[in-house]
């Protein structure tokens, strides 16, 4: 029984690769399967010359050259230093991004592809099962906080691609009832086995995560392609980090707060002692950190009556959400 083209190429890639010197014809014909047979001398140089020409085509190295000092017959043979591939060398992010990115092409249109790309990867040394670990991949089926959330995924990443803005119902917790968000997308991060997405919430007019598990499937995108461009310096892992209490959440917070203002923050801290700052009288308190996000956000909605003095991640996060304010103001005025 013959065997298929394919197989005699790959048959012939072999044997020339495993060469140390050149092959003649004849060596082939003889040694190769799927050249030997009853087939006369003028079929087989037609097969081999087809051969030849598919294999360059392909991209592979043939060469040709003497058999050797003493014997000029034509032999041929594959280079292997420029048939070879360079070392796949994956930093840790990028190798995570592949293993999350296997996961989700785990179609049974793409499932072949991408175990063949898994396969070629550890074999090039890019330890990706250490990697899948890592980031909480436990099941081959899908990803954990993933489960049932799958198209609501794909829309999010096509509309931060787009540059759109999305509207989809959300709620805070499963007892609570949906409430239609809008959001300019900045990016989707998974933590901890979660997905999230971060952007900026335009009725809430700051920034906002959301789990995806907690988004409808009914998400509609809004405005004009383009018209959505996340920050250049933007933390989506730190933003997210904050959120779900992996920020500091132990130890105190130090704050100053204008004389008569800011009573309800004035009443959850212990006084330290009066103070003036820029000009204004004031006093300094320490508040129990607790949720970090929750603690920042309540100082700034304060504004200038409020002054986060320590730790210096609670000024910094207090300092950028002001901005970000200031900035939204600047825009909506001009």
């Amino acid at each position: 029984m013959g065997i298929s083209k394919v197989e005699r190429l790959m048959n012939l890639v072999i044997a020339l690769l495993s060469a140390r010197t050149f092959i003649t014809a004849d060596r082939i014909r003889e040694t190769v399967l799927g050249y030997s047979g009853d087939g006369s001398d003028e079929a087989f140089s037609r097969m081999f010359e087809r051969d030849k020409n598919e294999l360059r085509d392909l991209g592979i190295p043939l060469e040709t050259g003497r058999v050797s000092s003493t014997d000029p017959t034509e032999g041929y043979r594959i280079n292997r230093d420029a048939y070879a591939l360079p070392a796949v060398d994956l930093t840790a992010d990028e190798a995570a991004a592949v293993a999350v990115a296997t996961r989700l092409w785990e179609s049974p249109e793409l499932i072949t592809a991408t175990q063949g790309a898994l396969l070629k990867l550890r074999a090039a040394g890019a330890d990706i099962d250490s990697v899948e670990d890592d980031i909480a991949i436990t099941s081959t089926a899908a990803l954990p906080g993933l489960r049932g959330s799958e198209e609501v995924l794909g829309i999010l990443l096509a509309a931060v691609d787009s540059g759109q803005a999305v509207q989809f119902p959300h709620r805070a917790a499963r007892s609570e009832p949906y409430v239609t968000r809008t959001v300019e997308p900045w990016g989707v991060v998974t933590h901890r086995g979660r997905w999230y997405l971060v952007g900026h919430d335009r009725d809430r007019e700051a920034v906002r995560t959301f789990r995806l598990s907690r988004i409808g499937a009914e998400i509609t995108a809004v405005g004009a392609p383009g018209s959505v461009h996340p920050p250049a310096d933007v933390n989506l892992r730190e933003l997210v980090a904050r959120v779900v209490g992996d920020w500091p959440s132990t130890g105190e917070a130090r704050v100053w707060v204008a004389e008569g203002r800011a009573t309800a923050l004035r009443r959850q801290g212990t006084l330290l002692g009066p103070r003036t700052l820029g000009g204004r009288a004031g006093d300094e308190i320490t508040l129990e950190i607790g949720m970090f996000d929750r603690l920042a956000r309540e100082v700034a909605s304060y504004g200038a009556d409020a002054v986060a003095l320590e730790p210096a991640t609670l000024r910094e996060d207090v300092l950028a959400r002001l901005r970000a304010h200031a900035d939204t103001d600047r825009e909506v005025s001009a």
